[in-house]
C-alpha cells in the first residue's frame, strides 16, 4: 500500500512558471529537468511511487526532492556544495608517457 507523503506541494504562480521553464528546457543539465518534473508532478497530487515509476527514479530520490522543495522552495532544487575533493573536468593534463608520437 503506497504511503502518503506528509510534504504537500502547493506552488505559487511564479514557482510554477520557473519549474515549467526548467522542465521543458532541453539545454539544461538533465538533473535540473528531472527535479522540476518531480515537483510539478507532486504539485498535481501524484504519490511518490507514481512519480518514481513515471520518471524511472527511485522512490527515495523523489522523496528527497519533494522534502527539500517543501522546506527550501525553488532554491532547494539547486546543487549544494559537496564535501571532498572537487571534480576536475576536463582532465588537467596528460598522464606521464602519453606524449605526442612522432
Amino acid at each position: 500500500m503506497p504511503r502518503q507523503s506528509p510534504y504537500i506541494i502547493t506552488l505559487s504562480r511564479e514557482e510554477r512558471r520557473i519549474l515549467e521553464i526548467r522542465a521543458h528546457k532541453y539545454t539544461l543539465p538533465y538533473f535540473q529537468v528531472v527535479r522540476a518534473l518531480v515537483i510539478l508532478s507532486a504539485a498535481e497530487g501524484h504519490a511518490n511511487d507514481d512519480i518514481a515509476a513515471t520518471l524511472s527514479l527511485g522512490r527515495d530520490v523523489v522523496s528527497l526532492w519533494r522534502k527539500r522543495f517543501f522546506y527550501q522552495r525553488v532554491a532547494g532544487l539547486d546543487e549544494h556544495p559537496r564535501s571532498g575533493r572537487p571534480r576536475v573536468f576536463p582532465p588537467r593534463g596528460r598522464r606521464a608517457g602519453q606524449g605526442a608520437r612522432v
